[in-house]
This record gives structure tokens, C-alpha cells and sequence, in this order.
């Protein structure tokens, strides 16, 4: 890297690379999830449409588009921006979306505005629009750019937000009303926190 700019993963085996992207991303976003108004714009859209495998469908596509966009963004922005001050900057957005996770959301969108694009479209639309600037794709922007690896960030987020999201879109507020989203809350942001530490620590 020029400049003499320090990515703490650059020494890391390929193998444990992939497993840590992988497994890192998939985890704190499937926690971040929780609770996020993503996921409740899941409840409603399950509400709404009866083809369950179509609202799924549709976050897959909007998820993938949307996080494979933002991984590629977080790993440009590393790439572009030089300096041994680089660490600092990823780990403050560690602690900044740590903090962010604790804070609830509510969904302003409504399913009815799309209903005539039906379950796929609809969900496809919306997803995508929910999730700008949501703090599951600014979770994902930061890991692009801490692991360098769009491909493995793109796949676990992704794989994080339907480990979330199915269940909500087929066991509704059942689902809801049993998770404790306080603690989850608290342990996604624990865990970005965490993450921010050990970035300094390399």
C-alpha cells in the first residue's frame, strides 16, 4: 500500500482471511438486524403478500445489490485514502455503528405503495431503498474496507440479513415478540465495539 498505510488483515492467510470475512460479517449483521427497520419492513411485507418465497427472492436480490455495492465502496475508500491514521478511521466507524445499534427504528415505509408490483417487486423496491444508509450497509462498507475482500463481506452480510429476515417473514410477530431485542441490541453493538478495539490493537 503506498504511503505507508497499515491494514491489519494484510498478513493474515488467505484461508483464515476468507473464514474471518465470512463468518465476522455474517454474524454482526445478522445481530445488527435485529430489530432494525429492515427487519420490521419484513413483518410488514409478510403481512402484506402471501408468496413468502417471492418477499424472500426479493430481499436476496435487493441485499446482494445493495451490500456488493457498499463492500466494493469500503475497500475503494481504504485503497484511496492513505495514511497510518487509516486504522483509526475504521475503528471510530466500528464504535460509531456499536453505538447506532442500540438506538431502535421504526419503519416509515408502506408496502400498499408497491402492491401492484407485487411480493417480488415490491419487496425488491423497498429493500433496497430501506436499506440505504441503514446501519447494516454502513456495517458492510466498514467491513469491505477492513477485510479487503468484497466478495466474502458481500456474501456474509447477505447471508446475515436473511438469517434475520426469513424467520420474521414466515413467523411474523410471533418472532418478534419473543426475541429479546435489548440484549441483542446490545450484544451486535458489543461486538462492533469489539471489533474497533482489535483493529487498534493490530
Amino acid at each position: 500500500m503506498a504511503g505507508g498505510c497499515r491494514l491489519p488483515l494484510v498478513v493474515i492467510p488467505a484461508g483464515t482471511l476468507f473464514m474471518d470475512a465470512l463468518l465476522t460479517s455474517t454474524v454482526t449483521v445478522a445481530l445488527a438486524e435485529i430489530g432494525d427497520k429492515t427487519q420490521l419492513l419484513s413483518f410488514l411485507l409478510a403481512a402484506r403478500f402471501q408468496n413468502k418465497w417471492a418477499i424472500v427472492s426479493g430481499i436476496f436480490l435487493a441485499t446482494i445489490i445493495n451490500h456488493g455495492i457498499s463492500a466494493w465502496l469500503g475497500e475503494w475508500a481504504t485503497n484511496w485514502l492513505h495514511g497510518p491514521w487509516l486504522d483509526w478511521v475504521i475503528a471510530a466507524s466500528f464504535f460509531a455503528v456499536g453505538l447506532w445499534i442500540l438506538i431502535p427504528d421504526k419503519v416509515d415505509e408502506e408496502p400498499n405503495l408497491l402492491a401492484h408490483m407485487g411480493a417480488f417487486g415490491a419487496t425488491t423496491v423497498l429493500f433496497f431503498l430501506a436499506e440505504m444508509g441503514d446501519k447494516t450497509q454502513v456495517a458492510t462498507v466498514i467491513l469491505g474496507g477492513h477485510y479487503q475482500s468484497i466478495f466474502w463481506v458481500t456474501v456474509g452480510t447477505t447471508l446475515g440479513m436473511l438469517a434475520a429476515n426469513v424467520p420474521a417473514i414466515w413467523m411474523g410477530d410471533k418472532l418478534l415478540s419473543k426475541l429479546p431485542l435489548n440484549l441483542t441490541r446490545s450484544l451486535a453493538a458489543l461486538l462492533f465495539i469489539a471489533m474497533g478495539v482489535v483493529v487498534l490493537s493490530l
